[in-house]
């Protein structure tokens, strides 16, 4: 039992994390929030927080439930922290998502096997 619970961990595990499109996929969602979290440090704009924009946009799909759970439980005026961490919960969720497309289009390519010339 123990082994089957922990390779179905490791499975999820490699999928979200340890493929080429996971990677780059959290990489490219994780430098969008590096730079949000970092922006009000180099700028006094009052437009400053409008930066967090861009990393709800690369989670779109996964985010915009969060947003409505947010907009339910809040009425519009949910803390930071509910938004923050429904970003890197809904990249985690598309992350393992994608390595699972990902994971299916390589293994239908090596089922299909090797082109060879005709005889």
């Amino acid at each position: 039992m123990k082994t089957s619970r922990t390779s179905r961990i490791r499975a999820l595990a490699r999928l979200t994390f340890a493929n080429r499109a996971s990677a780059v996929y959290l990489a490219l969602v994780g430098g969008a929030m590096a730079v949000a979290a970092l922006e009000p440090l180099f700028t006094s704009s009052p437009d400053a927080s409008l930066i967090w924009v861009w990393p709800a946009l690369f989670t779109f799909p996964a985010f915009g439930f969060v947003a409505w759970l947010g907009e339910a439980g809040w009425g519009g005026d949910a803390p930071t922290w509910f938004f923050t961490g429904g970003i890197v919960l809904a990249a985690l969720i598309q992350s393992l998502a994608l390595g699972t497309a990902w994971d299916a289009l390589r293994g239908r390519r090596e089922r299909r096997g090797r082109l060879t010339t005709a005889s």
